[in-house]
Formats: structure tokens, sequence, C-alpha cells
């Protein structure tokens, strides 16, 4: 389990079953990697939810209100021991506008995003959501008056405030620049981004024409540009940096963990394909195999376990991308009495062509792993 750590190939051991990530990016996982290596990585999706959508909420009044100004100019005349006598004079500097009656366009709408959205309504918004990939779960969270665009620039295009809330995917095809000059180009002149997902989501040369011209962006990412900026709000990454939401993801990961070492069960992973198999019957031994997704494993899977003369009680086999993942629960008892040496099996599935690794899940929960690292057996 790790949260912020950057963590590097040589730090993975041959023994490591899976990778959890406190949180849901996993930018600081070389995901690529373990999935060649056969490793499962997981995020928690959903555990910093309610404490980023807190701050965009604070975005929202950071972005219509000089809070900010506000508060750096009662310092300094606090310095000059000026504050009483200026703080109701010098409030003119600092009017803003308020947010009830404006409209909000929320690019993403998955967990945060919904939150987002539902609770500006109540805040008396209006709401424009855009996400071609909206889940039933989501959809159930969105408020009933809600607006769905076509396209984030149709979303964009007359909104006072935009939320962004979709995940950094580098690569073509991926979102890295994704709020760009085409889509800045649609934005109101006086428009406030807020980006509380990841900062290279945007385009810094093309919103800073749009802060040039008078709109406003509140981060909690670094730029290298518009640190400085008389529109930009910079925020150090304060998203998921409460202790409801600390606390919430170490248990989601923690819990993720649990069910893969003793069910072999997968959710929430980012790089596996969701796997459930019913609860293991009674006498029965379970075993999971992770290979290449490549055709004729799996058919040399079951051949091999028939040499050994048992019954496959249940199994699933699903796919995502270049890996394959199987669960399977054997029956151990043999027909004439005697029971099959599991350690000559497991190290026979694990050595087929095309398999990175096998659990016998029985007994001690995460004992029992065996891989086969470039033709030569590790257990």
């Amino acid at each position: 389990m790790l949260r912020s750590h950057k963590l590097k190939e040589e730090q993975v051991g041959t023994t490591t079953r899976a990778i959890a990530r406190c949180g849901a990016g996993t930018n600081n996982i070389p995901v690529d990697r373990m999935t060649e290596l056969g490793i499962p990585v997981f995020n928690t999706p959903g555990a910093n939810a309610n404490a980023v959508k807190e701050l965009v909420l604070c975005g929202l009044l950071l972005g219509s209100r000089k809070i900010v100004d506000g508060i750096n100019h009662m310092k300094e005349l606090g310095a000059q021991g000026l504050a009483r006598e200026r703080v109701e004079k010098d409030k003119a500097l600092f009017g803003g506008r308020e947010i009830k009656g404006k409209t909000l366009a929320v690019v993403g709408l998955g967990h945060i995003g919904s939150s987002t959205a539902r609770d500006a309504e109540m805040l008396g918004m209006n709401v424009v959501g855009y996400d071609p990939g909206l889940s039933i779960e989501s959809a159930l969270k969105l408020p009933t008056d809600i607006q769905l665009a076509d396209s984030i620039a149709s979303a964009c295009s007359q909104a006072d405030y935009i939320s962004i809330n979709i995940p950094y995917i580098k690569g073509e095809g991926g979102t890295h620049g994704i709020i760009g000059k085409d889509i800045i180009h649609h934005l109101k002149p006086d428009s406030v981004v807020l980006n509380f997902a990841r900062g290279e989501l945007v385009d810094s040369e093309a919103m800073k024409e749009h802060l040039d011209g008078g709109g406003k962006y509140v981060c909690d990412f670094p730029d290298d540009l518009l640190w400085d900026h008389e529109n930009a709000i910079l925020l150090p990454h304060l998203g998921a940096s409460t202790e409801e939401a600390e606390d919430e993801a170490a248990a989601m990961a923690a819990e993720t963990l649990r069910e893969y070492s003793e069910t072999g069960n997968i959710r929430n992973s980012v790089n596996f394909p969701t796997t459930a198999l019913p609860a293991r019957p009674e006498n029965t031994l379970r075993i999971t195999v992770v290979n290449k997704n490549v055709p004729g494993v799996l058919a040399k899977l079951t051949e091999e376990i028939s040499k050994y003369s048992l019954n496959i009680v249940q199994q699933i086999n699903q796919s995502r991308g270049t890996i394959a993942y199987n669960v399977l629960d054997l029956d151990p008892a043999i027909n004439d009495g005697s029971t099959a040496s599991l350690s000559a099996l497991q190290k026979e599935i694990t050595m087929l062509d095309g398999v990175l690794s096998s659990r016998i899940l029985f007994g001690t929960p995460g004992a029992g792993y065996a891989r086969n690292i470039n033709g030569e057996y590790h257990v």
C-alpha cells in the first residue's frame, strides 16, 4: 500500500502479489510495467470524493470573491497598524459576485463531478454536465434538473464556472492538454476555470490568454507559467488532504487487498479485469492464474489440471488488454481417494508458456504464490 511515494520497479520484489494506491490517481506507479509482470494495481475511487468536492466548492468562492487578495491586504494593514482604521473603507477594493443563479459546467461526472453537480444545484446554481462515459451509479447521483451536453465545448460555452473532473491519461487519444485553445476559445471572457483533477489537463499558454482577458483559474497543482498571474489562484495539492479522506482511502485499499488475498476477486484495479467468483465451496481449494492474453493458455491450463485427475467445480476467466486472469475452484480429491500434489501442480501450471504467476488460496491468506520469471520458477 502506498499514497504519494514514487514507486520504482526495483522496489517491487519478486514476492509482491499486488499494489494498492490510497487514492484515485496512479501516476506514481509504473502501471504498464506492473501489468507486464502480472501484478495487479488497485486504487480507491471515490474515497476522497467528498474532500475534493468540498475544495471545488471552496474554489467557486475563491474565484468569485477576492478573498485571497483581501486576506493579504489585511495582513499588510495589520503590519502597519492600520487594519482597524481601513477595514471598512478598503472593502470596496475587493468586490465580487454571488454564485447563486450562475451556471456551472461540470466536465466529468464520476464520484467527484456528480457530487459537485448535486451540491452546486443546492447552492442555487444552474448545472450543465458532460461525460461520455457516464455510469448508472453516477447518473443516479446527479440533480434532476441537470442539462447534459454532447461535448466539452458545448458544456462550457455558456458557463460562468467550469469544474474539470476527468482523469489524466497520457499518450495518443489521452487527456493531456484537453482544456486547450479550442475549448478555451468557447469560454465566457470572465468565466472561472476550476481544476482540482490534474494540472496537465490544461494548456497553460491557452489558459494565460483567458486570464489576460479577465478570466480566472483556480487549481491545486503547480504551473510554471501561471503561478504569479493576478487572475490565477494556485494552491498546494490539497484535494484529498483531510484526515477523513486519508483514513477512508487507506481503509478501502486495505479491504481491497484483503479481498484479493483471501478470495482472488478483483475490484478497483486499474490494469486487471474486474473478476468475482462466488464463495469457494466446502472441501475445495481455489487457484488463481495470471497469464498473457494470448490464445491457447486457458486450454493448456485446464489440460494440466486434468492430468492430475482433478475436477474443476467452478471457474471464471476474464481479460483486459494484454492480461488475462483466471480463478478456479478445484476438488483436491482424486477418484481413487488420494490427494494430488498441489506443489507439483502449481509448478506445472506456473511454468506453462504465457503464464506469469499463480496462487493457491488454501490455508494462510497470501501464501502459495509462485511466479514464472523469464522461464525460472520462483516461490
